[in-house]
């Protein structure tokens, strides 16, 4: 998160994606959130409105605009799930499907 933190310019909001585990701890130079007028924000889901997100998303998924092909780590069978939870676990996918 440092080297983040740091490639955040003068003034600029460094945002933390994920859930970490609870017990992980984030250090960071204090002084830089003073003198250099950064902040720091955390983002729970994006703070999405379901309602009006997903009909944008969908339509730029359209039309192409939105790859989220590429986000997708691949897909399981719901029999197959707790297999999906383990690799996910292992850091060895970021997104699965259950189609």
């Amino acid at each position: 998160m440092l080297l983040v933190h740091r490639a955040t310019r003068r003034g600029g909001v460094t945002v933390t994606g994920g859930l970490p585990y609870p017990e992980r701890t984030l250090a960071l130079p204090a002084v830089s959130l003073t003198a250099e007028e950064r902040t720091l924000k955390g983002s729970y889901m994006g703070a999405s409105n379901p309602r009006r997100d997903l009909p944008r998303f969908l339509a730029l998924y359209r039309a192409g605009r939105l790859a989220v092909d590429r986000l997708l780590s691949g897909t399981l069978r719901l029999e197959a799930i707790n297999e999906g939870f383990e690799r996910l676990a292992q850091g060895e996918v970021v997104r699965q499907v259950v189609p």
